[in-house]
Protein backbone atom coordinates (compact mmCIF):
# COMPACT_ATOMS: atom_id res chain seq x y z
CA UNK A 1 0.00 0.00 0.00
CA UNK A 2 1.25 3.68 -0.27
CA UNK A 3 1.58 5.94 2.64
CA UNK A 4 0.41 9.62 1.45
CA UNK A 5 2.45 12.05 3.04
CA UNK A 6 1.41 15.83 2.83
CA UNK A 7 4.45 17.64 2.39
CA UNK A 8 4.62 21.70 3.89
CA UNK A 9 7.78 22.91 4.30
CA UNK A 10 6.91 26.36 5.19
CA UNK A 11 9.20 29.50 5.58
CA UNK A 12 12.82 30.39 5.06
CA UNK A 13 15.02 26.94 6.57
CA UNK A 14 11.67 25.04 5.98
CA UNK A 15 12.50 24.40 2.39
CA UNK A 16 16.13 23.71 2.76
CA UNK A 17 15.69 21.25 6.02
CA UNK A 18 12.81 19.92 3.74
CA UNK A 19 14.68 18.63 1.40
CA UNK A 20 17.38 16.21 2.79
CA UNK A 21 14.66 14.93 5.25
CA UNK A 22 12.82 13.73 1.95
CA UNK A 23 16.10 12.74 -0.12
CA UNK A 24 16.30 10.34 3.87
CA UNK A 25 13.20 9.11 3.38
CA UNK A 26 13.13 8.37 -0.39
CA UNK A 27 16.27 6.02 0.48
CA UNK A 28 14.51 4.21 3.03
CA UNK A 29 12.10 3.48 1.16
CA UNK A 30 13.98 2.34 -2.19
CA UNK A 31 15.77 0.16 0.53
CA UNK A 32 12.67 -1.76 2.66
CA UNK A 33 10.63 -1.56 -0.73
CA UNK A 34 8.14 0.79 1.19
CA UNK A 35 5.68 2.98 -0.69
CA UNK A 36 5.70 6.63 0.11
CA UNK A 37 3.78 9.24 -2.05
CA UNK A 38 4.90 12.93 -1.39
CA UNK A 39 2.79 15.78 -2.24
CA UNK A 40 4.10 19.26 -1.50
CA UNK A 41 1.77 22.06 -0.55
CA UNK A 42 2.30 26.03 0.64
CA UNK A 43 2.04 27.11 4.52
CA UNK A 44 2.29 30.24 6.62
CA UNK A 45 4.28 32.98 4.72
CA UNK A 46 4.87 30.94 1.67
CA UNK A 47 1.12 30.30 1.43
CA UNK A 48 0.96 34.00 1.89
CA UNK A 49 2.51 35.14 -0.75
CA UNK A 50 0.16 33.60 -3.60
CA UNK A 51 -3.21 33.32 -1.27
CA UNK A 52 -3.30 36.17 1.19
CA UNK A 53 -3.40 33.95 4.08
CA UNK A 54 -1.53 31.40 6.16
CA UNK A 55 -3.55 27.66 5.24
CA UNK A 56 -5.15 27.74 1.66
CA UNK A 57 -8.22 25.96 1.51
CA UNK A 58 -5.58 23.36 -1.05
CA UNK A 59 -3.10 22.62 1.53
CA UNK A 60 -5.73 21.96 4.47
CA UNK A 61 -7.82 19.37 1.68
CA UNK A 62 -4.35 18.08 0.95
CA UNK A 63 -3.83 17.03 4.73
CA UNK A 64 -7.33 15.79 5.02
CA UNK A 65 -6.53 13.25 1.60
CA UNK A 66 -2.99 11.91 3.19
CA UNK A 67 -2.26 9.55 5.90
CA UNK A 68 0.48 12.29 7.57
CA UNK A 69 1.51 15.62 7.51
CA UNK A 70 5.70 16.23 7.68
CA UNK A 71 5.45 20.03 8.53
CA UNK A 72 8.47 22.47 8.07
CA UNK A 73 8.12 25.79 10.02
CA UNK A 74 6.41 29.10 9.48
CA UNK A 75 7.31 32.57 10.61
CA UNK A 76 9.16 35.71 9.74
CA UNK A 77 12.12 37.57 10.88
CA UNK A 78 11.45 40.20 14.32
CA UNK A 79 11.83 42.71 12.24
CA UNK A 80 8.76 41.77 10.31
CA UNK A 81 6.48 40.73 12.73
CA UNK A 82 3.77 43.01 12.63
CA UNK A 83 3.06 43.20 8.22
CA UNK A 84 0.16 41.28 7.70
CA UNK A 85 1.77 38.45 6.00
CA UNK A 86 3.38 37.23 9.22
CA UNK A 87 0.92 38.18 12.25
CA UNK A 88 -0.89 35.10 13.77
CA UNK A 89 1.13 33.03 10.84
CA UNK A 90 1.71 30.16 13.54
CA UNK A 91 -2.18 30.32 14.93
CA UNK A 92 -3.52 30.83 11.38
CA UNK A 93 -1.35 27.64 10.37
CA UNK A 94 0.01 25.61 13.03
CA UNK A 95 -2.29 25.93 15.51
CA UNK A 96 -4.95 25.42 13.24
CA UNK A 97 -3.55 22.36 12.00
CA UNK A 98 -3.66 20.86 15.46
CA UNK A 99 -7.02 21.75 16.24
CA UNK A 100 -8.81 20.69 12.95
CA UNK A 101 -7.28 17.32 13.22
CA UNK A 102 -7.39 17.05 17.12
CA UNK A 103 -3.45 16.40 17.08
CA UNK A 104 -3.75 15.97 21.44
CA UNK A 105 -0.61 14.47 21.79
CA UNK A 106 3.15 16.10 21.24
CA UNK A 107 5.91 13.38 21.91
CA UNK A 108 8.81 15.69 21.43
CA UNK A 109 12.25 13.37 22.06
CA UNK A 110 15.34 15.10 23.95
CA UNK A 111 18.61 13.11 24.03
CA UNK A 112 22.38 14.25 24.62
CA UNK A 113 24.50 11.78 22.51
CA UNK A 114 27.74 11.32 23.62
CA UNK A 115 29.55 12.93 20.59
CA UNK A 116 27.86 15.96 21.36
CA UNK A 117 28.73 15.98 25.11
CA UNK A 118 30.92 19.18 24.55
CA UNK A 119 28.09 21.06 22.21
CA UNK A 120 25.84 21.14 25.12
CA UNK A 121 25.89 23.95 27.81
CA UNK A 122 25.66 21.08 30.77
CA UNK A 123 28.55 21.37 32.98
CA UNK A 124 30.56 18.48 31.47
CA UNK A 125 30.10 16.01 34.00
CA UNK A 126 26.31 16.56 33.16
CA UNK A 127 26.84 16.52 29.86
CA UNK A 128 28.84 13.21 29.87
CA UNK A 129 26.32 11.34 31.59
CA UNK A 130 23.88 11.85 28.78
CA UNK A 131 20.51 12.03 28.68
CA UNK A 132 17.60 10.52 27.01
CA UNK A 133 13.98 12.22 28.09
CA UNK A 134 10.53 12.44 25.95
CA UNK A 135 8.13 15.14 26.68
CA UNK A 136 4.95 14.49 26.32
CA UNK A 137 2.94 17.75 26.07
CA UNK A 138 -1.07 18.11 25.69
CA UNK A 139 -1.46 20.05 22.36
CA UNK A 140 -4.94 21.31 21.92
CA UNK A 141 -6.05 22.80 24.84
CA UNK A 142 -4.92 24.55 27.48
CA UNK A 143 -4.14 28.26 27.59
CA UNK A 144 -3.32 28.52 23.53
CA UNK A 145 -7.30 27.39 23.17
CA UNK A 146 -9.15 28.32 26.17
CA UNK A 147 -11.83 30.92 26.31
CA UNK A 148 -12.53 33.44 26.50
CA UNK A 149 -9.48 35.68 25.29
CA UNK A 150 -8.91 39.20 24.08
CA UNK A 151 -8.46 42.56 25.28
CA UNK A 152 -10.79 45.43 26.72
CA UNK A 153 -10.88 48.79 28.24
CA UNK A 154 -8.98 51.65 27.49
CA UNK A 155 -5.98 54.04 28.59
CA UNK A 156 -4.68 52.49 32.15
CA UNK A 157 -7.24 50.48 32.66
CA UNK A 158 -7.10 48.39 29.23
CA UNK A 159 -6.57 44.91 30.10
CA UNK A 160 -5.37 41.67 27.59
CA UNK A 161 -6.82 38.34 29.25
CA UNK A 162 -5.90 34.20 28.36
CA UNK A 163 -7.80 31.52 29.69
CA UNK A 164 -6.74 28.26 30.70
CA UNK A 165 -9.14 25.47 30.32
CA UNK A 166 -9.05 21.96 30.72
CA UNK A 167 -11.48 19.21 30.65
CA UNK A 168 -11.65 15.50 32.31
CA UNK A 169 -11.36 13.52 29.09
CA UNK A 170 -8.12 16.25 27.47
CA UNK A 171 -5.66 15.60 30.41
CA UNK A 172 -6.95 11.63 30.91
CA UNK A 173 -5.91 10.71 27.08
CA UNK A 174 -3.01 12.89 27.09
CA UNK A 175 -1.77 11.15 30.56
CA UNK A 176 -2.63 7.55 28.83
CA UNK A 177 -0.17 8.53 25.88
CA UNK A 178 2.57 9.41 28.43
CA UNK A 179 2.21 6.66 30.64
CA UNK A 180 2.08 4.13 27.75
CA UNK A 181 5.07 5.80 26.24
CA UNK A 182 6.80 5.48 29.68
CA UNK A 183 5.87 1.54 29.65
CA UNK A 184 7.85 1.03 26.91
CA UNK A 185 10.70 3.23 28.06
CA UNK A 186 12.12 3.12 31.78
CA UNK A 187 8.76 3.19 33.67
CA UNK A 188 9.21 6.71 34.77
CA UNK A 189 7.06 9.30 34.63
CA UNK A 190 7.12 13.19 36.20
CA UNK A 191 4.28 15.24 35.98
CA UNK A 192 4.84 18.57 35.63
CA UNK A 193 2.19 21.07 36.92
CA UNK A 194 1.74 24.12 39.11
CA UNK A 195 -1.17 22.78 41.33
CA UNK A 196 0.08 25.19 44.40
CA UNK A 197 -1.32 28.17 42.18
CA UNK A 198 -3.21 27.50 39.45
CA UNK A 199 -7.23 25.78 40.19
CA UNK A 200 -6.69 23.70 36.27
CA UNK A 201 -3.42 22.82 37.54
CA UNK A 202 -5.11 21.16 40.78
CA UNK A 203 -7.53 19.56 38.49
CA UNK A 204 -4.20 18.42 36.26
CA UNK A 205 -2.87 16.44 39.04
CA UNK A 206 -6.34 14.87 40.41
CA UNK A 207 -6.57 13.78 37.09
CA UNK A 208 -2.96 12.47 36.57
CA UNK A 209 -2.82 10.54 39.84
CA UNK A 210 -6.06 8.87 38.93
CA UNK A 211 -4.42 7.80 35.57
CA UNK A 212 -1.62 6.76 37.22
CA UNK A 213 -3.26 4.05 39.32
CA UNK A 214 -3.87 1.78 36.15
CA UNK A 215 -0.55 1.94 35.66
CA UNK A 216 1.33 0.54 38.81
CA UNK A 217 4.67 -0.83 36.91
CA UNK A 218 5.24 3.17 35.91
CA UNK A 219 6.53 5.04 39.04
CA UNK A 220 5.19 8.46 39.10
CA UNK A 221 5.86 11.47 40.48
CA UNK A 222 4.55 15.14 39.61
CA UNK A 223 6.95 18.09 40.16
CA UNK A 224 5.88 21.98 40.29
CA UNK A 225 7.01 23.23 36.94
CA UNK A 226 9.90 25.94 38.62
CA UNK A 227 11.93 23.32 40.21
CA UNK A 228 11.08 20.76 36.65
CA UNK A 229 12.87 24.11 34.98
CA UNK A 230 15.33 23.47 37.46
CA UNK A 231 16.33 20.01 37.83
CA UNK A 232 16.48 19.67 34.06
CA UNK A 233 19.94 21.82 34.19
CA UNK A 234 20.97 20.05 37.60
CA UNK A 235 20.42 16.31 36.29
CA UNK A 236 18.57 15.74 33.25
CA UNK A 237 19.31 12.09 33.63
CA UNK A 238 16.69 11.65 36.55
CA UNK A 239 14.17 11.94 34.40
CA UNK A 240 12.16 9.52 31.57
CA UNK A 241 8.92 10.65 30.48
CA UNK A 242 8.33 14.14 31.18
CA UNK A 243 4.60 14.82 30.48
CA UNK A 244 3.09 18.70 30.93
CA UNK A 245 -0.02 20.97 29.60
CA UNK A 246 0.36 22.57 26.55
CA UNK A 247 2.00 26.02 27.92
CA UNK A 248 4.69 24.43 30.15
CA UNK A 249 5.22 21.40 27.93
CA UNK A 250 5.64 24.01 25.08
CA UNK A 251 8.47 25.56 27.91
CA UNK A 252 9.88 22.18 29.08
CA UNK A 253 10.32 20.75 25.54
CA UNK A 254 12.55 23.33 24.50
CA UNK A 255 14.89 23.75 27.29
CA UNK A 256 15.10 19.60 27.22
CA UNK A 257 16.07 20.07 23.57
CA UNK A 258 18.12 23.39 24.21
CA UNK A 259 20.68 21.41 26.63
CA UNK A 260 21.84 18.69 24.53
CA UNK A 261 23.92 21.17 21.89
CA UNK A 262 21.68 22.38 19.63
CA UNK A 263 17.74 22.87 18.55
CA UNK A 264 18.65 21.59 15.45
CA UNK A 265 17.95 18.20 16.94
CA UNK A 266 14.64 18.49 18.16
CA UNK A 267 11.98 16.28 16.29
CA UNK A 268 8.49 16.15 17.57
CA UNK A 269 5.83 14.25 16.72
CA UNK A 270 2.05 15.31 17.06
CA UNK A 271 -0.70 12.40 17.70
CA UNK A 272 -4.52 11.96 17.03
CA UNK A 273 -6.92 9.44 18.00
CA UNK A 274 -5.47 6.57 15.35
CA UNK A 275 -2.43 6.48 13.45
CA UNK A 276 -2.63 10.18 11.73
CA UNK A 277 0.09 12.60 13.21
CA UNK A 278 1.77 15.63 11.95
CA UNK A 279 6.06 15.44 12.58
CA UNK A 280 7.67 18.87 12.35
CA UNK A 281 11.50 20.05 14.10
CA UNK A 282 10.88 22.08 17.08
CA UNK A 283 13.43 25.19 15.94
CA UNK A 284 11.54 27.66 14.14
CA UNK A 285 12.13 28.81 10.58
CA UNK A 286 15.27 30.49 11.83
CA UNK A 287 15.23 33.54 9.05
CA UNK A 288 18.78 34.36 10.30
CA UNK A 289 20.85 31.17 8.13
CA UNK A 290 18.04 30.78 5.72
CA UNK A 291 20.03 30.48 2.06
CA UNK A 292 22.95 30.05 3.83
CA UNK A 293 22.62 26.25 3.13
CA UNK A 294 23.78 25.84 7.16
CA UNK A 295 20.65 24.90 9.07
CA UNK A 296 20.94 21.38 10.47
CA UNK A 297 18.48 18.98 8.74
CA UNK A 298 18.45 16.18 11.90
CA UNK A 299 15.29 17.64 13.19
CA UNK A 300 13.76 17.16 10.24
CA UNK A 301 14.95 13.99 9.64
CA UNK A 302 14.73 12.68 12.85
CA UNK A 303 10.91 13.74 12.66
CA UNK A 304 10.49 11.68 9.60
CA UNK A 305 11.49 8.80 11.45
CA UNK A 306 8.86 9.35 14.41
CA UNK A 307 6.32 9.69 11.05
CA UNK A 308 7.62 6.30 10.10
CA UNK A 309 7.08 5.10 13.27
CA UNK A 310 3.55 6.15 15.02
CA UNK A 311 1.89 7.10 11.62
CA UNK A 312 3.27 4.08 9.55
CA UNK A 313 3.76 1.27 12.19
CA UNK A 314 7.36 0.78 10.56
CA UNK A 315 9.77 0.67 13.70
CA UNK A 316 12.64 -1.32 11.52
CA UNK A 317 12.66 1.80 8.85
CA UNK A 318 12.69 4.40 11.21
CA UNK A 319 14.88 2.94 13.87
CA UNK A 320 17.21 2.52 10.69
CA UNK A 321 17.26 6.63 10.27
CA UNK A 322 18.03 6.97 14.12
CA UNK A 323 20.60 4.89 13.64
CA UNK A 324 22.43 6.62 10.78
CA UNK A 325 22.07 9.87 12.52
CA UNK A 326 23.41 8.65 15.41
CA UNK A 327 26.38 6.81 13.53
CA UNK A 328 26.92 10.38 11.22
CA UNK A 329 27.06 12.18 14.76
CA UNK A 330 29.68 9.75 16.32
CA UNK A 331 31.85 9.59 13.51
CA UNK A 332 31.93 13.42 13.43
CA UNK A 333 33.57 14.14 10.04
CA UNK A 334 30.16 16.09 9.12
CA UNK A 335 28.39 18.59 10.93
CA UNK A 336 26.57 21.61 10.31
CA UNK A 337 27.83 24.58 12.78
CA UNK A 338 25.33 24.14 15.52
CA UNK A 339 27.14 21.27 16.03
CA UNK A 340 30.80 23.04 15.86
CA UNK A 341 31.15 21.99 12.25
CA UNK A 342 31.33 23.28 9.09
CA UNK A 343 29.20 21.43 7.15
CA UNK A 344 26.48 22.52 4.67
CA UNK A 345 22.85 21.09 5.36
CA UNK A 346 23.26 19.07 2.14
CA UNK A 347 26.41 17.70 3.23
CA UNK A 348 24.70 16.56 6.05
CA UNK A 349 21.87 15.39 4.33
CA UNK A 350 24.31 13.29 1.78
CA UNK A 351 26.04 11.88 4.76
CA UNK A 352 22.70 10.04 6.39
CA UNK A 353 21.87 8.80 3.31
CA UNK A 354 25.24 6.92 2.54
CA UNK A 355 24.86 5.91 5.62
CA UNK A 356 21.67 4.03 5.11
Amino acid sequence: MAYKVAVLPGDYIGPEVMKEALKVLKAVSKKHKIDLEFNEALVGGAAWDKYGKHLPDETLELCKNSDAILFGSVGGPPSEELLPKWIGVAGNSLLKIRKEFDLYANLRPARLLPALSSASPLKTELAEKGFDILVVRELTSGIYFGQPRGREGTGDEEKAFDTMVYSRREIARVAHVAFKAAQARRKKLTSVDKANVLTSMVFWREVVEEVAKQYPDVTYEPMYVDNATIQLVRDPSQFDVMLAGNMFGDIVSDEAVGITGSLGMGASASLAEGTFGMYEPSGGSAPDIAGKGIANPIAQILSGAMMLRYSFNLPAEANAIEKAVDEVIAEGTVRTSDLGGTSSTSEMGDAITANL
